[in-house]
């Protein structure tokens, strides 16, 4: 039995995924990564030559860099969008989605693109009775079926936006920074509608957003960095843990995936990984979070 399978096992009553880039990357030598993403965006806004992203300018400076050099107001979302809707789902793309859907299990992903959505016949779905934003259309999943809540079982969460609304698409740290502003009017709220004051009878602001999975399900994380510059994430769970300090019987688990033959964690995320409350799972090597033994 793998380490995922056996997670769902033992935490099936309260447990989400958290996917990033990685299963795009896994035996597909022709996928993208976030650097060579941006190195084409690069081509289109300068005609500066660089063979690659600088050392000590992140991702998201990189993006924000990019949009600065973008004089010829290029729509930079649509070209990421048109970028990524050539991405199309692989085996293991339909492993992972197939086992967690089996499980009937939320899945949230950083990525942008629908490769996991592509494995089945999911459609976009609205969750709610609120308004809708294609800036933070946090309250959309893909699914098969119509959900009640964002815990009622399975659907494609997308935490940083999506292609289908490219002004969604969250890639540069002042859009990571409008993101946390987002969320924390939504944490912080009115008088009775915010995290910490939410009751049964006044549910709070993110009830019904990808948001809500994050404060009340045990998560596990897969083929994410969760590095420094994944700066809203990061935020969240700092948030996380405050809301689990001052309500300590809402606590909850999180595990984060890490493969041996990739190396050792670095100190500083181990670090941080600890003093979030995330126990790193560690498996052998990618087959063994990717493979066919899902």
């Amino acid at each position: 039995m793998s380490a995922i399978q056996q997670l769902i096992d033992e935490h099936s009553d309260n447990l989400a995924f958290v996917l990033g880039n990685g299963i795009n990357r896994y035996g597909n030598s022709n996928s993208l990564s976030w650097d060579e993403l941006l190195m084409q965006l690069w081509t289109k806004v300068s005609k500066e030559k660089l063979a690659a992203r600088p050392e000590g300018c992140s991702l998201t400076e990189f993006y924000d860099v990019l949009n600065i050099k973008n004089k010829r107001k290029i729509d930079l979302g649509k070209e990421v969008s048109s970028l990524l809707k050539k991405w199309q789902g692989m085996d293991q793309h339909k492993r992972m989605v197939n086992t967690i859907a089996q499980a009937n299990l939320p899945l949230l992903t950083t990525n942008f693109d629908e490769t996991l959505a592509s494995t089945a016949k999911m459609t976009l779905k609205k969750i709610g009775r609120g308004g809708f934003s294609d800036f933070y259309p946090w309250n959309v999943y893909h699914g098969t079926h119509e959900l009640k809540s964002t815990d009622s079982g399975f659907g494609v969460w997308y935490v940083n936006g999506l292609i289908y609304y490219p002004r969604s698409i969250r890639l540069g740290l002042s859009q990571y920074m409008g993101s946390v502003e987002r969320a924390r009017s939504l944490i912080q709220g009115k008088k009775e509608t915010g995290l910490y004051a939410a009751s049964s009878k006044n549910p709070w602001g993110g009830k019904d957003t990808w948001l809500d999975l994050i404060f009340h399900k045990s998560l596990c994380f897969i083929g994410l960095g969760l590095e420094e510059n994944e700066t809203f994430l990061r935020w969240l769970l700092i948030e996380r843990v405050k809301y689990f300090n001052k309500f300590p019987d809402q606590r909850k688990a999180a595990w984060y995936v890490h493969p041996k033959s990739s190396g050792e964690i670095n100190p500083g995320k181990k670090f941080f990984l600890n003093n979030m409350g995330i126990e790193v799972l560690e498996v052998a090597d990618f087959d063994a979070i990717y493979g066919a033994t899902i």
